[in-house]
């Protein structure tokens, strides 16, 4: 049987999540996909873990959450820089772990690693394909996701970010573009959901406009913020893994109805109640709306994440929602959506990203 193994780490969510994701739309292939956290290969003994006593993603996870973003691009710089100086030490651990699970095809779903994941690979199984699913719209060059000079299919999710991975040298055999992010098989399942019923299950009035606010799966504090300016609109809050915030936000005084909701893995449901989205310019949050009908408020400015500055020339281009360079003028991008809301969901409509579906149909024919 075919093993396929999806490299992943927690970092952000992101990654994770869309590794689940092609796990479930591998399944009609038959092939064995495991799931590998990059972690457990460079550590599997847990060092990090007990003498810290938390993993290396948990510092990057809670800086998301307390919104400490600031100075990212140099710290970026910085990390690729250790990644280069440990290389010859995680080629050598990388080349056991492959000696030890020999995978048929490996597919990474992470950025920074590429370059020691490949070479390892190749001295380890020779002519074993490596594929990276970039999980971001585009590249931070140089070193991000693309690695020009080895054998690395590059699977991408915009034109952009093809036309980056060719201006970087990669062949163009080894490009190959999708219709968008992978999102979760759940945001494509058929839905009976009555929307004026689940509505007033939950408080929500079924002639009001509601937004549903987002801040990847360990939320941010800006949504504090948000439900201030905001008091008056109705909102639905997903706080993914932050209790706290999740706790906080029920407390808080407001004149229209609220929905704070802690992690939950069906996103789907709480998008489908929702007239427009608030977050952060986050490839999965901002396409998991664009599928979903809904247009969008993002901010950009010095605490976006590099890899994601992109993303909101993409909505702006294509006319999905509003950009804002702070969320204290989220009332009058709400004001301007809510406006013209029929407009901005006809502009939504226009997308359509089936990317779960054509990266399988890719990893099927690299594997002949």
């Amino acid at each position: 049987m075919t093993c396929v193994d999806l490299i992943y780490f927690n970092a952000g969510g992101g990654h994770r999540a869309a590794a689940r994701a092609l796990e479930q739309s591998l399944q009609h292939l038959h092939w064995q996909v495991r799931l590998v956290n990059l972690v457990e290969i460079l550590d599997p003994k847990g060092q990090f873990y007990d003498n810290l006593g938390l993993q290396p993603e948990d510092l990057y996870n809670k800086r998301l959450a307390s919104g400490l973003t600031l100075g990212m691009p140099q710290e970026l710089k910085l990390l690729q820089w250790l990644i280069r100086l440990c290389h010859p030490t995680m080629l050598r651990k990388m080349q056991a772990h492959w000696l030890a699970t020999r995978p048929g095809m490996v597919v990474s779903l992470i950025p920074n690693f590429n370059r020691a994941l490949c070479q390892s690979l190749s001295l380890a199984l020779p002519g074993t394909p490596y594929v990276t699913v970039l999980t971001d719209m585009a590249d931070y060059p140089p070193n991000f996701w693309i690695e020009p000079d080895q054998p690395q299919h590059v699977v991408c999710g915009t034109d952009h970010a093809a036309a980056q991975a060719l201006s970087a040298g990669v062949p163009p055999a080894r490009i190959h573009q999708v219709s968008g992010m992978i999102l979760s098989p759940r945001f494509y399942a058929s839905s009976t959901l009555d929307r004026i019923v689940e509505r007033r299950k939950h408080g929500l009035d079924e002639q009001q406009v509601v937004g549903v606010v987002m801040f990847g799966g360990y939320g941010s504090d800006t949504m504090q913020r948000i439900a201030d300016k905001l008091a008056d609109t109705p909102l639905i809050l997903l706080c993914g893994r932050n209790a706290k915030l999740a706790q906080w936000l029920r407390r808080r005084p407001a004149r229209a109805a609220r929905v704070v909701v802690e992690f939950t893995d069906d996103v789907a449901y709480w998008m489908q109640l929702a007239d427009f989205f608030i977050g952060k310019p986050g490839p999965a949050s901002v396409s998991e709306a664009v599928h979903m009908g809904l247009p969008v408020i993002i901010a950009r400015n010095a605490w976006t994440m590099p890899q994601e500055r992109w993303n909101t020339e993409w909505v702006s281009t294509h006319g999905l929602g509003v950009v804002v360079r702070s969320f204290t003028r989220v009332q009058t991008a709400v004001d301007e959506i809510v406006g013209q809301l029929p407009k901005w969901q006809a502009n939504v409509r226009k997308i359509q990203n089936r990317a779960v579906f054509e990266v399988p149909e890719i990893l099927a024919g690299l594997l002949g």
